[in-house]
């Protein structure tokens, strides 16, 4: 046994994913480039030299100049899911994080000048501009490429993008900072450009403005894992995260314990917009009107609901903290890590009006974000808001039963019930996480401290029907999902039933009006679910509690026993309902929605104890 490693671990990054469908790095990425023309026929693949070119051209097209680019794979879909209409006219694919050769970007060229010369009968004036992310393998290998094709009479240049601040000038040293997901807006820029017949001098120009003009950040959670190769032992622990790492898993320049979201993007937006750093204000100053893109970059493992709280949080501290209301706002998946789980934030100031311009443009790639297709961005104002004014005057009418009670008995009792609920939803989501999809324990918890806030507040008046309805509505407020919609039926029909169980004039409520009113609200609920005991739900608990309490009269303690052990009966037992039909084997887990009704009416056998020991 390996003493160094007590648990025989691997050292992987926690959260990194080792397991492939496709091992094999070279398969892997000539499989994933012949998958591009079966997306988008007018695009074309050479295995042999893995590139990605446009096969379909307007015949009126004004165009003159084409614009290549490309690096490692594993950044898709960067760069050759950018090939079409508004982009790139050729992309040249590497290995796995590591440049293509000379002689597959000479092909990629030669053959772009070659189909030009064909397509407009001898293409005079022709030329390739490429648009290169600032690593020493891509420029070497592209530049080397680039002398050949003009020494073979193919005019090429090239435009290299070094927007990464993670990397400060004291660290990039002659090297510079790289090139990383901001690279994506030039690519889009020159893309358009010469889609409408600029010349080659003019795109060029703006390129390299736009470049200057340009600053990235990015963060990750954990190193990603390459196919075909071992795994590292360069590991970022559970509770840290790495800031500014580059998107072949090159160190970034910081770790540090992992911050809150808001912290973070404090942070990351510090990197790029904070004038007095010496090493990083490569914007310079920055005045009141200037105007800004966004794009929130995703490395590829963050599910895009995860995604849009980041960028939301990410505009709003723009324009909380650096008055900047962006004018283009782009949030996807663009330049990937493979599955890393991480983020980049880049920046771009419009330093000429007509940047707004080439990026609306028209673009038809499989990789372009579906937001570079809104071409009325900031003109759609017409159209006001809605204002529902009529919600702010509404007043709720509650239907009052008579039934009086003893509010801070009720409170009490009911409390208990509720904190015991709360304090369980660790033990229910563990369940749910196992034989359902996890929310059951947080849905509750929800609930739970929704009702908790409405029974302790002032205003809680001593009519029993009024204050079930106040519940239901608590709870359809703040849970979501089955048991949210249960809950709300379930209160609402408690409600009606004590209005129907009051005579004229007004009386305190009994114990028996509450079970009998619980046990007509149980009986609403059958119309509206087919759970029965030995289904595997909540009903498995709540049904034996009710039948118990109206079978001992109102003996609260029998019930919650009864319904303990409904819940625990569901232990091993069959579900056919929910999404715990899915689930092969539920071994000794408990239905997690019966359990919750088990706590809650625990607690109120506990709080109900409570509450006569203290009298």
């Amino acid at each position: 046994m390996n003493r160094d490693c007590p648990d025989n671990q691997s050292a992987m990054s926690p959260g990194a994913i080792t397991k492939h469908f496709i091992n094999d790095p070279e398969k892997l990425v000539l499989s994933a480039l012949r998958s591009i023309p079966l997306l988008n026929p007018t695009v074309g693949v050479d295995d042999h030299n893995k590139v990605v070119y446009r096969r379909h051209y307007d015949p009126e097209s004004p165009k003159k100049v084409s614009i290549v680019s490309g690096g490692g794979a594993g950044h898709e879909p960067s760069f050759v899911s950018f090939v079409g209409v508004g982009m790139l006219d050729a992309a040249v694919s590497g290995t796995i994080f590591a440049s293509p050769s000379p002689a597959q970007i000479y092909a990629a060229l030669k053959g772009l000048d070659q189909r030009a010369r064909m397509r407009n009968s001898g293409a005079e004036g022709h030329s390739i501009l490429m648009i290169l992310m600032n690593y020493t393998g891509d420029v070497m290998n592209f530049g080397l490429a680039a002398e050949k094709a003009n020494a073979a009479g193919v005019k090429v240049d090239m435009v290299i993008v070094n927007d990464d601040v993670g990397v400060g000038r004291e660290k990039g040293g002659k090297v510079g900072r790289r090139g990383i997901a901001g690279t994506v807006l030039i690519h889009k820029i020159a893309g358009d450009m010469a889609e409408k017949g600029y010349r080659h001098t003019e795109i060029k120009q703006i390129a390299e403005l736009a470049a200057s003009n340009l600053v990235s950040v990015g963060a990750s959670l954990s190193h990603v894992h390459v196919p075909g190769h071992d795994e590292s032992h360069d590991t970022l622990q559970s509770n840290e995260i790495e800031i500014g790492m580059g998107i072949h898993n090159e160190p970034g320049f910081r770790r540090l314990p992992m911050p809150d979201l808001p912290e973070l993007v404090k942070l990351l937006l510090g990197q790029l917009l904070n004038e007095e750093d010496p090493d990083r204000a490569y914007l310079g100053k920055i005045y009141k009107d200037d105007e800004f893109v966004l794009m929130i970059n995703n490395l590829g493992g963050v599910s895009p609901l995860e995604l849009g709280g980041i960028t939301t949080e990410v505009v709003e501290q723009l324009g909380a903290n650096y008055c900047i209301k962006p004018k283009r706002v782009y949030s996807g998946t663009f330049m990937t890590s493979l599955n890393g789980n991480g983020v980049s934030i880049s920046l771009l100031r419009i330093a000429d009006t007509r940047l707004l311009e080439f990026l609306d443009g028209e673009t038809q790639t499989l990789g372009s974000p579906s937001a570079m297709h809104f071409h009325n961005w900031y003109q759609v104002d017409a159209a006001p808001e809605f204002d529902d004014k009529s919600k702010e005057n509404t007043v709720v009418e509650y239907n009052k039963s008579g039934l009086t009670m003893d509010v801070d008995l009720f409170v009490d009792i009911v409390s208990a019930a509720l904190k015991g609920l709360i304090a369980a939803e660790k033990e229910i989501t563990k369940y749910d996480s196992l034989v359902g999809d996890g929310d059951c324990g947080t849905g509750l918890r929800r609930g739970a401290e929704a009702v908790l806030k409405l029974i302790q507040s002032d205003t809680l008046e001593n009519d029993a029907a009024v204050v079930m309805q106040k519940i239901a509505e608590a709870v359809e407020r703040s849970m979501d999902g089955t048991s949210g919609a249960l809950y709300c039926i379930f209160f609402n029909a408690f409600s009606l039933a004590l209005r129907n169980r009051s005579q004229s004039g007004a009386r305190p409520i009994t114990s028996r009006d509450w079970y009998m009113a619980a046990l007509s609200a149980q009986q609403s609920l059958s119309k509206y679910t087919p759970a029965r005991p030995g289904d595997r739900t909540l009903m498995d608990a709540l049904y034996p509690f009710l039948q118990t309490l109206n079978d001992a009269n109102g003996d609260l303690h029998a019930a919650v026993e009864a319904a303990r052990q409904g819940a625990e009966s569901t232990r091993g037992m069959k579900a056919t309902l929910g999404r715990t039909v899915y689930v092969g084997s539920v071994g000794d887990i408990p239905d997690p929605g019966a359990i919750g009704v088990s706590k809650f009416v625990e607690g109120l056998g506990n709080g109900l104890r409570k509450s006569t020991l203290a009298n």
